[in-house]
């Protein structure tokens, strides 16, 4: 089953990498840049950090958090799906910070780096994608040095019953409407609320930071709870 939603997302997310960050801004209405802003304000960025980005699709993240190391910092950034590769490497060309950044292929589950590599690892609207949630943040915790922070900002369920039924009435009949007419293509749309329904709220989620060792961890509900922040310390 692990293997079958891996192959499902990589296609899903071949399909869409070119129209990635218009479709985020159209579905969100602009609040994922609020998010991601809210996410970076909350960081531990140093001047000499070294980052990974973990799922970093089309380097929307990777290269935000470019922009706040120094000279001495770094970036790196992983996806397992080419061709969202193929945009962040393409942007990488013309970027004022592309000394600083790496993009490279590789997968969540399996992270091809040492223990104690990174100062913090990141992972952007990608966690409920993964074939396990625990094991692709026990990799993150990994590869952190112990100090580190592990953060995902992730979309979430809201607390408030009367808004997640408005929520997911959006969520499960509007936004795959959207999707197939701006992408021409219903399925990896329908896929966004799929990858929800079994995916943790962000109490379960802390409580799943928490199994993996990680400490001190605290969650923040962002517009109303559609989205959340997770971060933990190693």
């Amino acid at each position: 089953m692990q293997g079958d939603k891996a192959t499902y997302v990589h296609d899903v997310f071949s399909k869409i990498a070119r129209q990635y960050d218009t479709m985020n801004s159209v579905l969100s209405f602009q609040q994922h840049r609020l998010w991601r802003n809210f996410a970076m304000r909350q960081l531990p960025i140093q001047s000499n950090s070294h980052i990974l980005d973990v799922a970093a699709g089309t380097g929307a993240w990777t290269f935000a958090m470019a922009r706040r190391v120094g000279s001495e910092g770094r970036v790196v950034g992983l996806d397992f799906t080419e061709a969202m590769l193929d945009v962040a490497k393409e942007r990488l060309a013309t970027s004022p910070d592309k000394d600083k950044i790496q993009f490279i292929h590789g997968n969540a589950m399996d992270l091809p780096f040492a223990d104690d590599t990174f100062d913090i690892a990141t992972i952007g609207f990608a966690l409920r994608n993964v074939p396990n949630v625990e094991g692709c943040l026990r990799e993150m915790m990994r590869v952190v040095r112990p100090g580190g922070v592990v953060v995902s900002l992730e979309l979430s369920k809201p607390d408030r019953v009367w808004f997640r039924k408005l929520y997911y009435f959006y969520f499960y009949n509007i936004l795959p409407r959207i999707g197939q007419l701006v992408v021409g293509d219903r399925a990896p749309y329908a896929w966004l609320p799929e990858s929800l329904t079994d995916f943790p709220d962000r109490h379960q989620l802390e409580d799943i930071f928490r199994s993996v060792g990680l400490s001190h961890v605290r969650s923040y509900p962002l517009t109303f709870g559609i989205a959340a922040l997770h971060i933990g310390w190693k």
